[in-house]
């Protein structure tokens, strides 16, 4: 596929810029991740202590109900919010390590098609219908490939819209619970 040493050091250093940037992409990704689970372990623990301490102060078992049930929607509003920032980043990494591998695959499909060429040229006569049918191999091939593809986004696309009537049902749903919660009466 390569004829010259030149051709095969600049598909080298295509396929390493290439892994720099999928391993690049990945610790980015990695790196946010981590951040992410560490201020919301940070903010988990302080909520919890203040949450705590509101309840210790409850006088009664009517306001201790009161006060769990308006706490659980800002729970569940932050439980939400962390997944969307995961699925955020999950899908942003996805999507970068989609653009590399779709760059790496037209350009293999680029040599392939240069090498095909080469191959027709130098072939011997009666040989255009095998060269022909290679060709009409890959190209199904390259279809099927990007069919794949927008098929695998549309996918995403209803999943992530999904996720998103699902998660605001949750907090919807929370919230018309905390709010029909029966509230301590005031001793007269």
């Amino acid at each position: 596929m390569f004829t010259t040493p030149e051709q095969f050091a600049v598909a080298n250093k295509a396929y390493v810029d290439a892994m720099l940037t999928i391993a690049n992409t990945t610790f980015a990704s990695a790196e946010r991740l981590a951040a992410l689970n560490l201020n919301t372990a940070r903010a988990v623990l302080e909520d919890s202590v203040a949450n705590a301490k509101v309840m210790m102060s409850s006088k009664d078992p009517q306001e201790l109900m009161g006060l769990q049930a308006s706490l659980a929607q800002p729970i569940v509003e932050k439980a939400v919010a962390y997944s969307r920032n995961v699925w955020e980043i999950m899908t942003q990494t996805q999507e970068e390590l989609s653009k590399v591998t779709e760059a790496q695959m037209s350009e293999v499909n680029k040599r392939i098609a240069s090498a095909l060429e080469k191959v027709a040229q130098s072939a011997p006569g009666g040989s255009e219908g095998a060269v022909a049918a290679v060709k009409s191999a890959i190209a199904a091939a390259n279809s099927a490939y990007d069919s794949m593809n927008k098929a695998a986004r549309q996918v995403a696309e209803m999943a992530e819209a999904n996720v998103a009537a699902a998660t605001s049902a949750t907090v919807k749903a929370v919230g018309s619970a905390a709010a029909t919660t029966p509230k301590s009466k005031k001793s007269a």
